[in-house]
């Protein structure tokens, strides 16, 4: 009962424990590959990712996976990401389906116009 209380006004605790993993596999990882993974971790999650837990989940355990991989193959990082890597993060997000919390503050925004514009019109008569 607590728990789904907790849930409600927090959102899973399943997918908590998954990003939390996806965070702790990140830091396994050898260096070279750790410093950059965390790098591109923190811009993948402050450059809008979805709002959707289980969509950003997913996209963490796979971005974890593809950097275990390259770590145990032994790939360059510029294999892995690149000349820039902001593109490469930046594409990375793309393939993942999902409205970004940008898109709520979108819709927020064309809602307050839209409502500005109908009092307007309500009080000039038109």
């Amino acid at each position: 009962m607590a728990a789904r209380w907790m849930e409600a006004l927090t959102g899973s605790l399943e997918q908590k424990r998954r990003y939390r993993e996806c965070l702790a596999r990140i830091e396994e990882l050898p260096q070279p590959h750790r410093a950059a993974a965390e790098a591109a971790q923190r811009y993948l999650l402050r450059h809008g990712p979805v709002a959707d837990g289980e969509v950003l989940v997913t996209m963490l355990t796979d971005f974890a996976d593809l950097w275990e991989r390259a770590a145990a193959d032994g790939t360059p990082l510029r294999a892995v990401g690149g000349k820039d890597p902001v593109e490469f993060v930046e594409a990375f997000a793309q393939a993942y389906d999902g409205r970004g919390w940008i898109d709520g503050e979108r819709d927020r925004l064309r809602k307050a116009v839209a409502e500005a514009e109908r009092r307007a019109g309500r009080e000039t008569g038109s």
